[in-house]
């Protein structure tokens, strides 16, 4: 199946995040943080929105952090997505 986002939209896949402490010690899924660094599966067209024209700065492959409670989550045939406006990313991480 192929995701296609819808205007200023971008659809990302979390990367996971560490399990265990600096010093070791384990964490439980529970006790993690929500992740905020994705990598972007695809990215709408962008276009005119609200009246403004919005043009897409963001490709698919790129690594970014984002809005700690932005996005909505879909899980898509067992694989987990979240879909985001490209105004909640916060940054590109080269």
């Amino acid at each position: 199946m192929k995701l296609v986002p819808l205007f200023d939209k971008v659809v990302i896949k979390h990367i996971e995040s560490e399990q265990t402490t600096t010093s070791g010690i384990f964490l439980p899924s529970s006790q993690q943080e929500k992740p905020q660094m994705a990598k972007i599966i695809a990215v709408g067209e962008g276009g005119i929105i609200d009246g403004k024209e919005i043009k897409m700065i963001v490709n698919v492959g790129d690594t970014i952090l984002y809005s700690k409670y932005a996005g909505s989550e879909f899980k898509i045939e067992g694989e987990n997505y979240v879909i985001i406006r490209q105004s909640d990313i916060l940054a590109k991480v080269l």
